[in-house]
């Protein structure tokens, strides 16, 4: 039997967790790339991933680098233990970074400056306590659309993040946001579900942020991917450095298109979505986009070894 076709995808900010590598063991592999990042970054990230505190496990500047970290380490351990490549990688927001390091676009050390970077640049966007962030849960895509526009009054609040359907996050300045909560609720939404972060990342407001990382990563050479990256902000797949920057810059300021991007692997004949990294976030979303797949978590050594050999298994 053919090997089954299968895409590799990472998590974001908000799968971090005190002690989340633990389920990895302390394999050589991962130790290394635990040390590199600490050596790239001037920083102990083995320490803040071992034991924190979640306050600054939690603040931006430091999920962002703490979560390519663990995502790449846990791909070099699917890979050591005899993981195949996928045919397709993607990431979910920040995520997105991790794909690109799998797929050979960038290094691990010329990517942990970059998202650090970017870390400082959202924050620095919108003063914190002026936007929010929420999920809209059980109301579809136009109707929550619509609740956004009602709702703005001259703010901002935008459907940012379309994870699956019916659940969509919404983000903006904050009391526009809080409007558009009941608005959706008015709708029908069986709950909309504030999110604890400290900016409205992916709203119209990150343009200054999109603006200064695209000075950024106009000093950095990126090569030419090895495995298909499907992007957030277009869902589409693009083998030049010119159309990754792009791509990347758009993803601050514009919405993770999730749902779409899942969709499309299916259509090109995935059946199998492995979500690489400690959380379990992606996995079960990607059977609710369409049932057809089977996801799973790569979110410790045992789960690895288990779908390395019901990729392998032989018919």
């Amino acid at each position: 039997m053919a090997q089954r076709q299968f895409a590799m995808v990472f998590p974001g900010q908000g799968s971090q967790s005190i002690g989340m590598m633990g389920g990895y063991g302390d394999h050589p592999i991962v130790q290394q790339v635990i040390e590199r990042a600490s050596a790239t970054l001037g920083q102990d990230i083995g320490a803040l991933m071992r034991d924190g505190p979640a306050e600054d496990l939690g603040r931006t500047v430091n999920t962002q680098p703490v979560m390519v970290t663990a995502g790449y380490a846990a791909w070099c351990l699917w890979r050591e233990l005899g993981g195949p490549l996928p045919a397709v990688v993607a990431g979910h927001s920040l995520g997105e970074y991790t794909a690109l390091v799998v797929a050979g676009v960038l290094t691990l050390e010329q990517c942990l400056p970059i998202v650090r970077f970017r870390a400082v640049a959202m924050q620095a966007a919108v003063p914190v306590g002026t936007g929010a962030m929420a999920a809209v849960l059980g109301l579809d895509d136009a109707s929550i659309r619509q609740a956004c526009a009602e709702a703005a009054a001259g703010e901002v609040v935008e459907a940012v993040n379309f994870n699956a359907p019916s659940q969509v996050v919404i983000a903006g300045h904050a009391a526009a946001v809080e409007r558009a909560g009941l608005a959706a609720k008015a709708r029908g939404a069986k709950r909309v579900v504030p999110l604890p972060v400290s900016a409205p990342f992916h709203s119209s407001l990150m343009g200054p942020a999109a603006e200064q990382l695209a000075l950024r990563l106009a000093t950095e050479t990126f090569a030419r991917p090895t495995i298909r990256v499907i992007h957030n902000v277009d869902v589409g797949s693009h083998a030049d450095p010119v159309g990754i920057r792009e791509a990347l810059v758009a993803q601050a300021n514009h919405p993770v298109r999730w749902t779409e991007s899942i969709r499309a692997m299916a259509a090109d004949g995935i059946q199998t979505v492995l979500e690489c990294g400690p959380g379990k976030v992606l996995a079960p979303l990607s059977r609710r986009i369409d049932d057809r797949l089977y996801g799973a978590p790569l979110s410790d050594r045992a789960s690895i070894e288990d779908a390395i050999r019901l990729l392998l298994e032989v018919a």
